[in-house]
C-alpha cells in the first residue's frame, strides 16, 4: 500500500501571507507546504502538495489519486460551499479524505457554514490555521498504522 498523501488546495490560496492575514494568517502557501513536508517525513510518509485556481484541474488531480495515494488532505477553499463536482470526485476515488480550513468557517458568513465535502470526509479541521494541515497528516499517519 502506498504511503503517499495528496494535499490539495483550492482557489486563492496562492495568495496566502498577503490575503486577509487577520483571517488566514501570515503563513504563505510555501510555508504550509514546508510544514506538511516536515510532518509527513516525521511519520515516514511521502507527500504531494498542489494548488490550483481551476476546478477542472483539481478534479483531474483527485481522479488521478486512486491507486497512487493513501489519502487526500484538501482545503477546497471557496469550492467547499459550491462544488458538488469536487464532492462527487472525492467520493468516487474511494480514498479517505480530511477537509482542512485555515479559518473557522462557522464564525464567518452564513454561506460558508455549508460544506459539500464534509459529509464524505473522515474528519474536518477548521480554525487551526496552518496547524490544521499538520493535524490532518498526523491523523493519516495514525490511520495507516491501524
Amino acid at each position: 500500500m502506498t504511503r503517499t498523501l495528496l494535499v490539495l488546495n483550492g482557489p486563492n490560496l496562492n495568495l496566502l501571507g498577503t490575503r486577509e492575514p487577520a483571517t488566514y494568517g501570515h503563513e504563505t502557501l510555501a510555508d504550509i507546504e514546508a510544514l506538511c513536508q516536515r510532518s509527513a517525513a516525521e511519520h515516514g510518509l511521502a507527500l504531494e502538495f498542489r494548488q490550483t485556481n481551476h476546478e477542472g484541474e483539481l478534479l483531474d488531480w483527485i481522479h488521478q489519486a486512486r491507486g497512487r495515494h493513501a489519502g487526500i488532505v484538501i482545503n477546497p477553499a471557496a469550492w467547499t460551499h459550491t462544488s458538488v463536482a469536487i464532492r462527487d470526485a472525492l467520493a468516487a476515488v474511494e480514498l479517505p479524505v480530511i477537509e482542512v480550513h485555515l479559518s473557522n468557517v462557522h464564525k464567518r458568513e452564513e454561506f460558508r457554514h455549508h460544506s459539500f465535502v464534509s459529509a464524505i470526509a473522515v474528519g474536518v479541521l477548521a480554525g487551526f490555521g496552518a496547524h490544521g494541515y499538520r493535524l490532518a497528516i498526523e491523523h493519516f499517519a495514525h490511520l495507516l498504522k491501524a
